[in-house]
């Protein structure tokens, strides 16, 4: 087991190549945690992996249609969350338990062939962009993000962690992730979120999102966010 909560990411540990643990809807954006629960041989085969390197793991997204061809290789979108393990335990019967800190975007391309039981991909870091300190625009975005995202919690009441963070001078690009990552919202505007690089335009992305009335609205298409959720959200399964 890995000491709890080792938060510390170097980007020149990673090497270009990434693993790839893909699932239906997005489960992890850099600056959050997500637990997961691996029990599918060749990702125990992934943890396995990572744990033996730098222990890194690439939340990638399965495209729309991933059903008919889940066993083998089903195309993924071209950005996904790059995550470390900062912590795990393993269980008797092999399988893992895991918190997976997410790090960076990350741009995914040429994937690699076989032989590992699991997928890999190239892939690079993703800069960031976010509004200067006390800029109007961003002043403006992270109040009504605060306030859309507040309103939108289960009955309005945020949890002390959530709590904190509308409280604190949290930046921008972390109060939009927390909000795409948190609320149950459809599956294409958590995708757009994580693909957007601007802090700016996924706050507002998600601003307009929740003010359309899309949290707690299960998607028509594939993948199901469910129903309002607490905070974390729970455990994603492979």
């Amino acid at each position: 087991m890995t000491s709890p909560l080792d938060l510390e990411f170097d980007p020149q540990r990673f090497d270009g190549v990434a693993r790839l643990f893909p699932l239906p809807a997005p489960s992890l954006y850099p600056r959050v945690i997500q637990p997961l629960h691996v029990f599918e041989e060749r990702y125990l085969e992934l943890m396995r992996d990572a744990l033996d390197s730098d222990g890194l793991i690439a939340m990638a997204v399965l495209k729309p249609g991933w059903e008919i061809d889940y066993a083998s290789r089903p195309p993924v979108e071209p950005v996904a969350c790059l995550g470390k393990i900062v912590t795990h335990h393993r269980l008797d019967d092999g399988r893992y338990n895991v918190l997976l800190a997410g790090v960076s975007r990350i741009r995914v391309y040429d994937e690699l062939e076989p032989p590992l039981a699991f997928r890999r991909a190239r892939a690079e870091l993703v800069e960031e962009t976010e509004p200067a300190a006390g800029h109007p625009v961003g002043v403006d975005l992270h109040k009504r993000l605060v306030e859309a995202f507040r309103a939108a919690l289960p009955h309005g009441v945020p949890p002390e962690p959530l709590q904190r963070v509308f409280e604190e001078d949290t930046p921008l690009s972390l109060l939009a992730d927390l909000a795409a990552y948190t609320l149950p919202l459809p599956r294409d505007v958590k995708q757009a979120a994580l693909a957007e690089f601007d802090a700016a335009k996924r706050a507002a992305l998600v601003i307009g999102a929740i003010d359309a009335g899309a949290v707690g609205r299960r998607p028509s298409g594939n993948g199901s966010d469910g129903d309002a959720a607490g905070f974390p959200p729970p455990f994603s399964e492979n």
